[in-house]
């Protein structure tokens, strides 16, 4: 099979949540360029809507949809609207988060904690559940999921979040042993320290972007296309060996 073969999505719908920027926007350019028509969502209409028209303006197909994956409600709204307009998923790319803890462990406000477990662990476990059930209708499917290089060394201050990543990383392998059979391959990243609004502190010069840069080998900040090349390969038939595997992309951070 030839390169342009392994990575052409033609014909196929790819999901992409928070996808109005960073990581989830890169990963949506990306799909678009190799072919699928890509649904990119978000909890915000117009910032999903302004991503879309960008990715028809260079002659992709893409799709703005709301979904909060925080919210089951959303959620299940959101997947009868793909329904209706598609009858069917190929690729699901889980990248959705949030963290609204910045406090020691031992400082964990139950609400906050609450937020943050809806949106990182539960709302991709039932997109998960969402996008199999209508995958294994025709045999063939792929999910990827966005977790963090938190999932295997916990930093301070972001306890509940890393730990939201690692359940990450299990529910991955949850799925993609119990739904091979089926056709459906699921996979996850584990992203390092990337240039996204959640690291907005590390864009700048000074001590604490210094001190990050020394943990990583390649000495840089990472960019959101770092990611969204290794969600096309996932997402490809490339990668049509893999399943329950966590790809860290880190620049060397945990080496």
């Amino acid at each position: 099979m030839r390169v342009a073969q392994l990575f052409d999505l033609s014909g196929r719908v790819a999901i992409v949540t928070g996808a109005s920027r960073g990581i989830g926007e890169a990963s949506a350019r990306l799909l678009a360029d190799a072919g699928a028509h890509v649904v990119v969502a978000s909890r915000r209409l117009d910032t999903c809507e302004a991503v879309a028209a960008s990715i028809r303006s260079s002659g992709g197909r893409a799709t703005a949809r709301v979904c909060h994956v925080g919210d089951l409600a959303s959620i299940e709204q959101f997947w009868n609207e793909v329904d209706a307009q598609f009858g069917r998923v190929d690729i699901l790319v889980n990248n959705a988060g949030t963290n609204t803890i910045f406090a020691p462990v031992t400082e964990t406000d139950p609400a906050a904690f609450q937020k943050v477990v809806d949106v990182n662990f539960r709302g991709y476990w039932f997109m998960c559940q969402a996008a199999v059930r209508r995958m294994r209708l025709h045999g063939a499917g792929t999910i990827i999921n966005v977790a963090s290089v938190t999932a295997e060394r916990p930093m301070d201050n972001i306890g509940v979040y890393g730990a939201t990543k690692a359940a990450v990383v299990n529910l991955t392998q949850a799925f993609a042993r119990e739904c091979a059979s089926e056709g459906v391959r699921v996979n996850c990243i584990l992203p390092g320290l990337i240039n996204t609004k959640f690291a907005a502190v590390l864009q700048t010069e000074g001590p604490v972007r210094e001190a990050a840069l020394a943990e990583i080998p390649l000495r840089r900040i990472g960019e959101p296309t770092d990611i969204a090349g290794a969600v096309l390969f996932l997402a490809s038939d490339a990668a049509a060996y893999m399943t329950g595997a966590a790809m860290r992309i880190d620049g060397g951070m945990l080496a």
